[in-house]
């Protein structure tokens, strides 16, 4: 149990600085590491909490580094913002058939993968600023179902951003940074106010402390330059793995 706990802060070292260095908190990825280690028999609803507060962390200094870059944008990502939270907060007070959220978590780890193979690789338009309504439609959306199922909604955010021309790759990352701060105490919240709120404080302890220091040195470098895409493709397996292990759970 042990070996296993250093070999998952390690993980976490490592998701933490990739993940931070696009923008992320890190959710999918941690989700992924801990349903690879005996923590994936918890329940959703506490391996969603602790999550949550990781990606408070990662992407709180995330944002940090990409806003004082000057990459960060407000009027782009208010709409999104102000859709996202009360929907978040629902999302985080549902509870979930175990099975349902197996499949779902698959699939949002099968998405995330896809994202980390083909992130640098998006063609962007000019970068104007969407003026109808669309924005708060996804900012809603994503922001729900980020709730239900415990991530932070980057993985969703940034490839909109970039698909629809409303920004390049660093102003993607600064707002996908505080959407997902925003939405991950949104769940927080939603999970407390439905009573379900329980950390485990030690444990939690160990892994901010992990995750800290990637979030910092991965943000940091991804503020000024592009990240490996070699290294994107090994944390993609990683998330096809986790997803694959999940669906064969699913039809055992």
């Amino acid at each position: 149990m042990q070996y296993e706990l250093y070999l998952l802060l390690g993980g976490l070292l490592i998701v933490s600085a990739l993940y931070s260095s696009v923008g992320h908190g890190g959710a999918s990825g941690y989700l992924a590491l801990l349903s690879l280690s005996s923590y994936g028999i918890m329940s959703s609803v506490w391996l969603k909490q602790h999550v949550w507060v990781m990606n408070v962390v990662v992407a709180s200094i995330a944002f940090y580094h990409y806003n004082k870059s000057g990459h960060h944008k407000l009027k782009l990502t208010m709409p999104f913002i102000i859709a996202s939270i009360p929907m978040a907060l629902l999302g985080g007070m549902l509870s979930i058939d175990g099975d349902m959220y197996d499949l779902l978590l698959s699939i949002t780890l099968v998405w995330a993968s896809y994202k980390v193979i083909n992130f640098s690789s998006k063609k962007t338009g000019n970068n104007s600023l969407p003026s109808t309504v669309e924005p708060y439609l996804w900012g809603g959306g994503i922001g729900f179902f980020s709730g239900l199922i415990g991530v932070g909604g980057g993985i969703f955010l940034s490839p909109i951003l970039l698909i629809k021309g409303w920004a390049n790759v660093k102003t993607a990352a600064a707002t996908a940074a505080l959407f997902i701060v925003v939405n991950s105490i949104s769940g927080l919240v939603g999970t407390a106010i439905s009573g379900n709120l329980d950390l485990d404080l030690s444990l939690l302890g160990m892994f901010l402390v992990t995750i800290t220091l990637g979030g910092y040195v991965g943000s940091q470098y991804g503020a000024k330059r592009a990240s490996n895409s070699i290294v994107r493709k090994l944390l993609a397996v990683v998330l096809i793995v986790a997803a694959t292990k999940r669906i064969v759970e699913l039809f055992q």
